[in-house]
């Protein structure tokens, strides 16, 4: 009797772990995003940096988002491993290494990116809250924008859509997602691998996937070992 509740406990734990740390990253991902983007923008013409430096107020917004950054990436760390834990918990048989490594590899890469992006779009924010050194000119900020662009919209939405296409391939050897769930993640990585924009929405559609997911996983836990 006991060896067979333990492990439906542990499989909830799991899954308990992988839904509130998906809520959080994608609470915490959201507003960091919603912050950093108080910046100036690529097309800004010089005069609007030179105004948003200028002025210490919303820079100081840009500075709040940055340090969130951190907390949302250790979040989706947390995420990615409580799913990677349940998924091998729950799977009738050992999963294939090959997307548990792209799994963890692309999860580790989007998080990668994300704080070096973060970094770059707000250097001369953090610098004029912590220096008394004059702002760096119009050229220097819209390059390392254009740098944190580059290393977000380009390499990091890329794999978070890899990160995507092979959770839903474990998940659904685990009978953790239905087949209509899964095409639509299928879809929203394959917009996500795909899309050339860099406006900022596009960086919504994966955290609301971890969200859809991480709600699923509180609202229906899994028991157990699939039959």
């Amino acid at each position: 009797m006991t060896t067979s509740v333990l492990p439906d406990r542990a499989t909830v734990g799991h899954a308990r772990a992988a839904g509130l740390s998906g809520i959080v990253f994608a609470a915490l991902l959201v507003v960091a995003l919603v912050l950093v983007r108080k910046g100036p923008g690529l097309a800004d013409p010089d005069a609007a940096y030179a105004a948003f430096y200028a002025s210490g107020n919303q820079g100081l917004l840009v500075t709040v988002g940055l340090y969130l950054v951190p907390f949302a990436g250790i979040a989706c760390l947390w995420h990615m491993i409580a799913t990677r834990t349940l998924v091998q918990t729950l799977s009738p048989e050992a999963p294939s290494a090959l997307p548990l490594w792209l799994q963890l590899a692309s999860g580790v890469l989007f998080v990668a990116m994300l704080f070096g992006g973060a970094a770059a779009v707000g250097a001369v924010a953090l610098l004029g809250r912590f220096s008394d050194a004059p702002a760096p000119g119009p050229d220097v900020a819209r390059a390392l924008a254009s740098l944190g662009y580059s290393l977000v919209f380009v390499f990091g939405v890329r794999a978070a859509g890899m990160y995507m296409i092979a959770t839903i391939g474990l998940a659904r050897r685990a009978r953790l997602m239905s087949g209509p769930l899964a095409a639509l993640g299928y879809l929203a990585a394959a917009f996500l691998l795909l899309s050339t924009t860099f406006h900022p929405s596009i960086l919504l559609v994966f955290p609301a996937w971890v969200l859809l997911v991480s709600l699923l996983l509180l609202v229906r836990p899994p028991s157990g070992v699939s039959p």
